[in-house]
């Protein structure tokens, strides 16, 4: 069998990718490796507004498969994750996660969870203890797990033409979602990611992110050029929000803003509610 070469040397659509991934000014100095799944994720761009047109029934399974295939420490498999498809229930679960309306119009809403409800399950049966799941490190672990397992199922929906938007905001309101989707202790629930089919008529675009040079590390971590990276940054996403006609402050005002704490947020009393939902952070 002949297996084709990857192009070491980025075809004209994938320079326009990375253009529209790092911006202009950084975007042309980077070189990547061409093929397919390179594309599709260099494409990816978050996606807030869905088509009416209903999801095929083989695309939820086809999403979990691609998502328990994702890598797991060693084996556990501490996530779950729950579909809401009912209309009624998305509309619900939106006002649980700042009415956005965009849950309301996707076809498919999942839910991921950290869970180590099934791992007690089984000690029960077994009428063995088990506390290896009452440590940060486990919960830790299983935001990864259900993360890992999320972006393979999001890269399989963008495989097949379809959109998809993560929403994290689900973690400011924990103990009403918890509650709505009646999880038993030791599952909490991570973040959402709304699925459908991409509303073509409402503009969807790449947004820039920073750098390579503010990411990207060699042997040992080196923060000497993160403002110059920073500074360029800034620069792509002025000129990314322009081209839109957006009055948007830069990243570095965002950012700051942004990681504020706001104690009206249940995000910042989480330890509280991990605790509330049998977690003991030990």
């Amino acid at each position: 069998m002949t297996v084709s070469k990857p192009a070491a040397t980025p075809s004209p659509a994938v320079r326009a990718l990375l253009a529209d991934r790092y911006g202009a000014e950084a975007g042309g100095a980077v070189a990547v490796i061409d093929n397919p799944t390179i594309r599709l994720a260099l494409g990816h761009r978050s996606v807030r507004a869905f088509a009416p047109t209903p999801l095929a029934p083989e695309v939820l399974p086809t999403l979990v498969a691609a998502a328990q295939s994702a890598s797991t420490s060693s084996n556990l498999q501490v996530w779950s994750v729950i579909a809401v498809q009912d209309p009624v229930h998305k509309a619900r679960l939106a006002v649980g996660t700042r009415n956005e309306g965009f849950v309301r119009q996707a076809p498919l809403f999942l839910v991921w969870l950290a869970d180590f409800a099934r791992a007690r399950q089984v000690s029960g049966q077994r009428g063995t203890e088990i506390d290896g799941g009452d440590f940060v490190e486990s919960i830790v672990l299983a935001s990864v797990e259900a993360g890992l397992a999320a972006q393979n199922a999001v890269l399989a929906a963008e495989s097949l033409g379809l959109g998809a938007v993560y929403v994290g905001a689900i973690r400011s309101h924990v103990r009403t979602l918890a509650a709505d989707l009646k999880l038993p202790p030791h599952v909490f629930p991570v973040f959402g990611t709304a699925v459908g089919h991409v509303d073509e008529a409402v503009p969807h675009h790449v947004k820039p992110r920073l750098p390579q040079a503010a990411v990207l590390h060699h042997e040992h971590y080196d923060g000497g050029g993160q403002l110059d990276a920073v500074e360029i940054y800034d620069r792509a996403m002025d000129a990314f929000w322009k081209r839109q006609s957006i009055e948007h402050p830069s990243w570095t005002d965002h950012i700051l803003n942004r990681l504020k704490a706001n104690p009206a947020d249940q995000r910042y009393d989480l330890r509280a509610i991990l605790n509330e939902l049998g977690f003991l952070l030990r």
